[in-house]
């Protein structure tokens, strides 16, 4: 459920998008953090490896439009794709009102994606929660690469809610903002 400050007027609404390590999550956020204009986002606070893995989260402040006559503000975080770095994904999951689920369309990450889509569903469960409630959203990026799959086949194996597919590169902008838009449309309709 969004937070709702009645004195400031304000409804927070908590994204995370979700997926294997180097799928694309902080990708999209970084493009958006660099495209959307300065005076209605936050700082971009990212806690890097010296790999260049996100090690607990990226964290985004935007604040787009009204609803109800309320400013809607958008918290997007993103977790670690690292599978070993569970606990922390837990963490971050909490009290999310959307998911984005950034699957890496190469063949050979498939093992990945899977693992980290029931990942995600194993997480939810744990917590009491579950994506028919959420907003959720499938993003297949790295579409700009050779040897991906269908985004049937890969929606098939990654999309079991019927949810949104939306093809990206996140790297060159390439979906990041409409699968941000579909996202937050889904959040705002869920929870009105």
């Amino acid at each position: 459920m969004p937070l709702v400050n009645f004195a400031a007027r304000e409804i927070n609404y908590k994204i995370v998008y979700y997926g294997c390590g180097l799928c694309g999550k902080t990708t999209n956020i970084q493009y958006i953090h660099r495209k959307i204009n300065p005076n209605v986002r936050g700082k971009l606070v990212s806690i890097a490896t010296e790999e260049e893995r996100t090690l607990y989260f990226d964290f985004l402040p935007l604040t787009l439009g009204t609803v109800r006559g309320m400013k809607t503000r958008f918290h997007l975080y993103t977790v670690p794709g690292q599978s070993y770095y569970n606990a922390s994904r837990r963490l971050v999951l909490q009290g999310c009102d959307g998911v984005v689920f950034v699957a890496d369309s190469q063949i050979t990450r498939l093992d990945e994606n899977v693992e980290s889509y029931l990942n995600l569903w194993d997480n939810l469960i744990a917590q009491g929660d579950d994506l028919s409630r959420l907003g959720f959203v499938v993003q297949m990026n790295k579409r700009d690469l050779v040897d991906v799959f269908s985004l049937g086949d890969l929606g098939d194996l990654l999309n079991h809610t019927g949810s949104p597919i939306l093809p990206a590169a996140a790297i060159n902008g390439i979906g990041v903002f409409e699968t941000l838009k579909a996202v937050c449309k889904q959040v705002i309709a869920k929870t009105s």
